[in-house]
């Protein structure tokens, strides 16, 4: 067996190990600990204008509840005007700018609150 060979095994046992990971892996809970630093900074920074968790409704009936912002747009696309400084039309919102890290962390929380969209009755009929 050759070096290389022996390496591409490894390669895929280490590729195929980490989907199969158990509930109680460090990488899983190193994303479980992005995704609640995550939740922290939008309840602290958005909640008094966004709804930011799975149900209820905005503070600020205007600001889109955060789990249906991917209806809209990809939400890793957010990821630049986070770390930028968040720009809206609205003069009542405040420019934020976020470390890379805080970034990361929003975005992994956003991403486990997203509401899946439900299916159109008409196209069901249709296919």
């Amino acid at each position: 067996m050759t070096k290389a060979w022996r390496a591409g095994l490894w390669a895929l046992a280490l590729f195929a190990g980490g989907l199969c990971l158990p509930a109680n892996s460090p990488v899983l809970a190193a994303e479980k600990g992005l995704s609640n630093k995550g939740e922290m900074l939008v309840q602290d920074n958005c909640g008094d204008c966004h709804a930011v968790g799975l149900t209820g409704d905005s503070p600020m009936a205007e600001a889109p509840p955060f789990r249906t912002l991917s209806a809209k747009y990809p939400v890793e696309n957010l990821a630049e005007a986070l770390a930028e400084g968040i720009v809206s039309g609205h003069p009542e919102m405040p420019i934020f700018v976020f470390k890379a890290h805080d970034v990361d962390a929003i975005i992994a929380y956003l991403e486990t609150i997203q509401e899946t969209p439900e299916a159109d009755p008409e196209e069901a009929v249709d296919q």
